[in-house]
């Protein structure tokens, strides 16, 4: 893997950033309500899996 195919990477999952909150906002919750996610993590689990449903979206555009 080059460092041009991470840059393009990165760049396709910043701008997936923004769509893919709501996604993580409905997972979080979920989490919350069947196993009993403490409130204080759900900031956390929400920023989490925004960045990994971003990461995960610009492999998909840089190498699907």
């Amino acid at each position: 893997m080059s460092s041009m195919d991470l840059v393009l990477t990165l760049v396709f999952a910043i701008v997936m950033l923004l769509f893919m909150s709501v996604p993580a906002m409905k997972l979080t919750s979920l989490m919350e309500e069947k196993w009993g996610l403490p409130e204080k993590w759900h900031t956390l689990s929400v920023l989490g899996l925004t960045i990994f449903f971003a990461l995960l979206v610009g492999i998909y555009l840089r190498f699907g």
